[in-house]
């Protein structure tokens, strides 16, 4: 699963926050999506946290957008 290898080589994550991570990641990922596009949402989630985003709602708002909005 693209989000835990992108939360693997972001730093070290218990194991709720992983949880937390990949129930975010499965709610924003589509089946017929590329890699490239996973990746790229695992990142926006992973950078969205560790800038100190911890509310799963708004962690999840705030994925949806690009980097930069």
């Amino acid at each position: 699963m693209p989000i835990r290898r992108k939360a693997t080589e972001a730093g070290i994550f218990d194991a709720s926050e992983l949880a937390l991570l990949a129930r975010v990641f499965e709610q924003l990922r589509l089946d017929n999506q590329t890699t490239e596009a996973r990746d790229a949402i695992a990142s926006r989630i992973i950078a969205n946290y560790m800038a100190g985003i911890k509310d799963e709602a708004e962690l999840l708002s705030l994925s949806k957008q690009p980097f930069g909005r």
